[in-house]
């Protein structure tokens, strides 16, 4: 699954980090590596951005973005 396909309140565990060059770059330096823990803490009333609580603080990231990004829930 991706990021982007989580539900509010679920939590993943990152495995991987799709995309190239500064887009991927960017996404690895705001937290988003290989085993972080992410919830989605909420979403834009029109479904678009995302906010993911990670490393103890919020991030907000777009769906496409975020689409890029795999990961295993977290029962």
């Amino acid at each position: 699954m991706t990021l982007n396909e989580l539900k509010i309140g679920q939590s993943c565990k990152i495995t991987k980090v799709n995309g190239e060059g500064a887009l991927r770059k960017r996404l690895l330096d705001m937290g988003l590596t290989p085993k972080t823990k992410v919830t989605l803490h909420k979403t834009a009333p029109m479904g678009d951005p995302i906010e993911l609580l990670l490393r103890g603080y919020n991030l907000t990231i777009r769906k496409e973005e975020a689409a890029r990004i795999e990961a295993e829930v977290i029962e």
